[in-house]
């Protein structure tokens, strides 16, 4: 495997970088935060348009720009850092890979080029009130009914699930359990008896979703009883894809830390020349640049389809998540008492850093999955 980018990508990350600097100014994060949807789609169509972000690792011939994990990985360390408020996890590493390795030639015809083009959202419906990530929380059923299925049950924590036009549900024939029985399904997002509500939750920059289906009828995605593979492998790259988004949130932080005392006067000098400050500085870049190279050698495990990237993906993740949460608690402390308030922006990293946390797992589910399936 590689251990450096290419001039190309960094290229790549430095256009982006300045891009999304301009897009994501944290007036416009506040201003979608306070907002239903936490979006625009007027916005999300003039970032596909522009750059063509949502087709990054989608192959050429589905529409997309044909490039890799990597890159994509780059994408998404670049939106953790400027805390793009948009639909892209959801629409891109969730919902458009699962067709991608789940999907029929066809279905990847027909669904992916309007997801590339950033012309349809899409969301990934798996997790269930119960709040596991796997597939034995899985309760929603899938019966057949006509030419179709008819879907019963509630999916809870979906990524923008209550804006998505298209619904990818991950349910199991009645009866089942455990990777037995397990399909995906797609449906419109305004499919009759489905319904959609906003959820309450700490970080507003990613909104979550509870979807109730009542008998909605959906298209079989994929073989059926075929789906069990196919999910966990969209969740190992989704692993990946979201360790890569909080090192670059915590960079940010870091980084923000580190101008904070520069500036800030305490006994005639500023306070990043006392020892202890330099201490915390030093220790958060030694936290983020480890978690930086366990993120950026999942995403080439994950571009190479390497046998181990199922624990390297575990192993991403869990650096990840206590990289970010812990440089956000210094960053908040090093701030002193501005770090508590509404109007500085620390806050807004710190809560994605939390929701970040658990989302797809917590560092601890990561660590346990690790030890299985590195069979220590």
């Amino acid at each position: 495997m590689k251990f450096s980018f290419t001039n190309e990508q960094e290229q790549f990350r430095t256009m982006l970088r300045r891009f999304l600097t301009e897009r994501s100014p944290t007036t416009e994060i506040r201003r979608l935060m306070a907002t239903d949807e936490g979006w625009e789609r007027d916005s999300w169509r003039r970032l596909n348009s522009d750059l063509g972000l949502s087709g990054v690792h989608i192959p050429e011939a589905y529409g997309g720009q044909g490039f890799g994990f990597v890159e994509l990985a780059i994408v998404l360390e670049e939106m953790g850092r400027a805390l793009l408020c948009g639909p892209y996890f959801s629409s891109v590493v969730l919902a458009a890979n699962a067709i991608l390795n789940a999907g029929t030639e066809d279905q990847k015809q027909a669904l992916l080029p309007a997801i590339a083009a950033g012309e349809t959202v899409a969301a990934l419906a798996f997790s269930e009130v119960n709040g596991r990530w796997d597939s034995s929380g899985v309760a929603v059923t899938a019966a057949p009914s006509g030419g179709g299925y008819k879907l019963d049950g509630v999916k809870s924590f979906v990524l923008d699930g209550h804006t998505a036009d298209l619904i990818v549900v991950l349910a199991r024939k009645p009866g089942t359990s455990g990777d037995e029985g397990l399909s995906f399904f797609t449906m419109r997002g305004d499919a009759k008896g489905l319904e959609r509500r906003l959820l309450k939750s700490v970080d507003a920059t990613r909104k979550l979703a509870m979807l109730t289906f009542n008998g909605v009828q959906a298209e079989l995605l994929g073989d059926a009883g075929g789906a069990a593979a196919p999910f966990a492998r969209t969740l190992d790259q989704a692993a990946v894809c979201l360790a890569n988004e909080m090192v670059g949130g915590a960079d940010q932080l870091r980084q923000s830390a580190l101008d904070y005392v520069k500036m800030r006067m305490q006994f005639g000098r500023p306070i990043a020349s006392f020892q202890a400050i330099k201490h915390k500085c030093a220790d958060m870049l030694v936290e983020v640049e480890l978690a930086k190279s366990a993120a950026y050698y999942a995403a080439e495990a994950a571009a190479e389809d390497a046998a181990d990237l199922p624990a390297i993906a575990s192993l991403a993740k869990a650096c990840a998540a206590d990289a970010f949460m812990q440089t956000a608690r210094e960053t908040i402390q090093l701030h002193g008492g501005i770090g508590f308030t509404w109007d500085n922006d620390t806050h807004l990293w710190f809560k994605r850093a939390k929701s970040s946390e658990v989302f797809l797992g917590s560092p601890t589910y990561h660590r346990e999955l690790l030890m299985q399936r590195w069979n220590v």
